[in-house]
């Protein structure tokens, strides 16, 4: 099971709005070459963490299948947060888009790039609570505590859930299931 995080908290190329360019980033994902995507969660509004003067972020994982190494997947997915206008700067800044991985079919590394699992997941509710959604069965591969065991422990963190609407992205998305691999 591959995990990766979705968020962006501004506009991205042509003032597109955050959930747009997240939905988009989302069927970028699903066409890389030699992995299928199985589900995408619900979208969530979130805010920043940690609290600052930021917009709200727009947050949401995305479950593949197949083979892939973490270096190639990681300049894969920082290729598509280029493509929507990703500059990086500060730690926790503001951005166009954000892409993670958060877990790798239970991969341990410390190093090289990508650290697998993600090393701060589990103590962020904006990645937890869509993730919880999507792959109940998932534990964390340190951890052991699913998703939601973890989201429990962690205190209250600003997380709404938006309402579902039938996104051109998802629907192209070649391989998607709906929300919690249904068909």
């Amino acid at each position: 099971m591959i995990l990766v995080a979705i968020g962006a908290n501004l506009p991205g190329p042509g003032g597109m709005a955050p959930r747009l360019t997240c939905e988009r980033a989302l069927a970028a994902i699903a066409a890389l070459p030699g992995l299928a995507l199985v589900a995408a969660s619900p979208w969530y509004e979130t805010a920043p963490v940690p609290p600052s003067g930021q917009p709200p972020y727009i947050n949401g994982v995305a479950r593949l299948a197949g083979g892939i190494a973490p270096e190639v997947l990681l300049a894969a997915l920082q290729a598509i947060e280029a493509r929507f206008g990703r500059v990086r700067g500060a730690a926790n800044a503001a951005r166009t888009l954000d892409l993670d991985i958060i877990d790798l079919d239970g991969l341990r590394r410390a190093a090289p790039d990508p650290i697998l699992p993600h090393p701060r997941a589990h103590e962020r509710g904006f990645v937890l609570a869509p993730l919880a959604d999507i792959a109940p069965d998932w534990l964390h591969p340190v951890l052991g505590a699913s998703a939601a065991a973890l989201l429990a422990a962690l205190p209250a963190q600003p997380i709404r859930r938006l309402p579902s609407r039938e996104p051109s992205a998802r629907a192209a998305a070649p391989g998607f299931r709906g929300h919690r691999g249904e068909a």
